[in-house]
C-alpha cells in the first residue's frame, strides 16, 4: 500500500495529495462499470475531484446522475480494474 501511496503523491505537498490520487484513479480505473447503490443498479461513468467533497464517482441511472464519494461506493464482485487505488486513497490521504 505504501508503494501505491508514494506513486500517487510523488512530488506532492500536503494540499496536492488529493489531486495526485485523483489523477492516478482517473488514469487507472476501468470505467464504465456497474454496481449497486442502496439497492439500485447504477453505472459509474467517471471520477471527479470536487471542492469540499474530495474524489467522487459519478453514478448514472437513466437520466439521473449522482456523485458518491469513492470511499462510500460499494464495489461489484469482482471489482473493476484499478479499484485498488480506492484503498490506497483511504490509506494515504486523510
Amino acid at each position: 500500500m505504501d508503494a501505491l501511496v508514494e506513486q500517487a503523491t510523488v512530488d506532492a505537498y500536503d494540499d496536492e495529495r488529493l489531486s495526485g490520487f485523483h489523477a492516478v484513479i482517473e488514469e487507472n480505473l476501468a470505467v464504465p462499470f456497474r454496481t449497486t447503490v442502496l439497492g439500485v443498479e447504477v453505472t459509474v461513468e467517471e471520477v471527479e475531484l470536487r471542492a469540499g467533497s474530495g474524489i467522487v464517482a459519478i453514478c448514472v441511472r437513466g437520466r439521473h446522475r449522482r456523485a458518491i464519494g469513492i470511499l462510500d461506493l460499494p464495489l461489484p464482485d469482482p471489482p473493476p480494474e484499478g479499484s485498488e487505488w480506492f484503498e490506497a486513497y483511504r490509506y494515504g490521504c486523510p
